[in-house]
């Protein structure tokens, strides 16, 4: 028998959990994050259940783990766990996992207010504002972002017919827009979107079956974002994102929101250069842009850029006791 032990700093990005996982994660070889994250998901996806589900977490759980970098032009790597599984890229758990790096002293910055993490999905670019020992504020310039695929028919399960479109911003959303079918946010309570949203991403991964056009590690369907007219009068627009088996993003959802863009630009509502105000289902705020434009294989892309806030608010030792019946976490149905 033995016992496990994980050092974390608990955290939180505009309300959404980041449980950044300093000591304790499993050895893993110098290769590439996206190797790594091969590697971890073959063979050490139960860290992933203990610490992401209950009874040590729960259905919203997200977090990261330290590594470093593969790479002569990052500062730090980072692996991106949570409920769902383990992510190629995580807006919200980026901006969390740097103000806990940068606030514990855990990553030194070559130039002060700069610096570059490694993520599965690629190399992101990172600017910082510090005020004495507290970080502010985090721009992540996040991964290439694109429109997938425009004007999808669902057939969604005791919804009837869905008019979606498919982004990728560091994971793939199913992108909905009020429509006929569905009257927005407000006419929707938060059961609903948790009861609909599996079935919408289901019937979305069975049409389309998505896979990067340069990297075929990552692939599938894994985010639901239902979109509105925003409530705060310097937003630009509103979001409830879902993921994993139950959970709704706090936050304004960071690869969302890069996708979300991607869609928007490609749609000619947006264009290089504009700025994004994303409001979140409990009313936190990001403030994104269209950095530039790109190709991503043989889409039309964007760069996109988010910046946000994040509050430490503990430090946790977690042990997983092979002896307990529950070590690996459990989920209800």
């Amino acid at each position: 028998m033995s016992r496990h032990t994980f050092f974390c700093i608990d955290a939180h990005t505009c309300g959404n959990p980041v449980r950044v996982i300093t000591a304790g994660g499993p050895l893993l070889p110098n290769v590439s994050m996206a190797e790594k994250r091969l590697i971890f998901q073959r063979e050490h996806d139960w860290v992933r259940q203990a610490l992401m589900f209950e009874p040590r977490g729960h259905d919203v759980m997200s977090g990261s783990i330290l590594y470093p970098s593969s790479r002569e032009d990052c500062d730090i790597g980072v692996l991106f766990i949570e409920v769902s599984g383990c992510l190629p890229m995580c807006g919200h758990g980026t901006i969390g996992t740097v103000t806990a790096a940068l606030e514990a002293g855990l990553v030194m910055p070559r130039v002060e207010g700069t610096l570059a993490i490694e993520a599965p999905a690629g190399r992101v670019a990172i600017d910082y504002v510090r005020s004495g020992a507290t970080v502010e504020q985090v721009r992540l310039y996040n991964v290439a972002s694109y429109l997938h695929a425009a004007d999808i028919e669902l057939e969604v399960p005791t919804l009837g017919k869905l008019n979606v479109d498919l982004a990728y911003g560091g994971n793939f959303y199913v992108i909905i827009e009020p429509q006929a079918g569905w009257a927005g946010l407000d006419s929707m309570a938060v059961s609903e979107i948790v009861r609909l949203s599996p079935l919408v991403r289901q019937a979305a991964q069975a049409l389309l079956a998505p896979v990067h056009p340069l990297d075929s590690r990552i692939q599938g369907v894994s985010h639901v974002m239902w979109c509105d007219k925003p409530r705060n009068p310097s937003a630009h627009a509103r979001n409830a994102v879902f993921y994993g088996d139950k959970a709704i993003d706090r936050s304004p959802c960071g690869t969302g929101s890069s996708a979300r863009m991607a869609q928007m630009v490609a749609r000619n509502r947006l264009k290089v250069g504009d700025e994004f105000i994303h409001e979140s289902i409990i009313g936190t705020l990001f403030d994104c842009r269209v950095e530039s434009a790109t190709q991503v294989g043989a889409f039309a892309g964007i760069m996109p850029s988010i910046a946000g806030w994040a509050q430490v608010i503990g430090h946790n030792t977690i042990f997983v006791d092979e002896r307990d019946p529950l070590a690996h976490g459990f989920q209800l149905g």
